[in-house]
């Protein structure tokens, strides 16, 4: 006869494996809501916490790092918040909230775009599409300039836009996915060099590094695993990585980046002109500089990326309750 003492670990493993079930499941489920759908048009969530944190930045700001930093604390603390709230919702609460932080499907049909711009020999259109690519001031790029700045952004969007949030789902469910994009977003809001956030978006970067350490060395491995798919091989991607990867500025754009033009055999980097200054960014990879072509294989290679993460995703938030039960066992 099984005792009463012996029930409760037993109920909380069944639990933890329904839960583990209902993330993986969610996760698979919002990944193929935002390839058939992308992202709403209208009233999107993301850009409902961009408007809620440039209110807060308003009571917030001031040219110091201490504030940056409660700043910080407050607008992802609420988003946290939220998705403790909500986290229990099973498969449906996870495939909206995957749905609301992935931007794969999107960024995927701006690289298409750019590509189609460019080959048409539209550069006012060009021009005018990559703000939603990145934040270079695309008035002093030519048509290469423009090729490798969009290949450049998908490669370190793929990871930002689809792995990472995969990723912390996986590890954290639905505080997880959006507890990232909040940080992700801020980032992108305040984490700049310029005057205003030099000092007020320092903690916004360094927190935006440390949650995409891990997702952006996920990315490089499935970068090389599928770079036979655009005609590149492994090992070169693996050798560009080493070699190049510490060059770059950011500890993580320079793992995506690098893998990148190794399973392009391009070369990226170089004098990079943003809004608020240029910077010279170090060469990352062999062969020639980018171009119309070879920002369509990345396209390919940023959405064989992202199936690789939600199935890694899936698998790990199916088969941790089981591990974590054998490894407590082994004790």
């Amino acid at each position: 006869m099984t005792s009463r003492r012996s029930r409760p670990p037993c109920a909380r493993y069944s639990r933890q494996v329904h839960t583990g079930i209902s993330a993986g499941s969610g996760l698979l489920l919002g990944f193929a809501l935002d390839r058939a759908f992308g992202d709403p048009r209208r009233w999107h969530p993301v850009a409902g916490f961009g408007s809620a944190a440039s209110a807060l930045e308003s009571l917030t700001y001031a040219d110091r790092r201490l504030a940056g930093i409660v700043h910080e604390a407050v607008a992802v603390g609420a988003v946290l918040g939220l998705g403790f709230a909500v986290r229990r919702g099973g498969i449906v609460t996870t495939a909206l909230a995957t749905w609301t932080v992935l931007g794969g499907r999107s960024l995927a049909a701006a690289g298409r775009a750019m590509a189609d711009h460019l080959e048409s020999g539209d550069l006012a259109g060009a021009r005018a599409l990559l703000p939603s690519l990145c934040g270079r001031d695309p008035s002093v790029l030519d048509a290469d300039g423009l090729a490798r700045a969009a290949l450049e952004s998908i490669a370190e969007n793929t990871s930002d836009a689809t792995v990472a949030p995969l990723f912390w789902g996986a590890v954290a469910g639905v505080p997880g996915l959006l507890g990232y994009r909040a940080v992700n977003t801020l980032d992108a809001m305040i984490g700049y060099r310029d005057d205003r956030y030099h000092r007020f978006g320092w903690a916004a970067a360094r927190l935006d590094d440390v949650v995409n350490l891990a997702p952006a060395r996920v990315s490089g491995l499935l970068t090389a695993a599928f770079a036979p798919l655009v005609g590149g091989r492994p090992r070169a991607v693996l050798r560009a990585w080493r070699r190049d990867a510490a060059k770059h500025p950011s500890p993580n754009a320079g793992v995506v980046e690098a893998a990148m033009a190794g399973a392009l055999g391009v070369r990226l980097g170089g004098r990079t002109q943003y809004r608020y200054g240029t910077e010279l960014r170090p060469t990352l990879g062999d062969g020639p500089a980018p171009t119309v072509p070879d920002l369509r294989r990345a396209v390919r290679m940023s959405e064989a990326v992202q199936v690789g993460a939600v199935v890694l995703a899936a698998g790990a938030a199916w088969v941790w309750p089981s591990l974590r039960r054998r490894l407590s066992r082994s004790r």
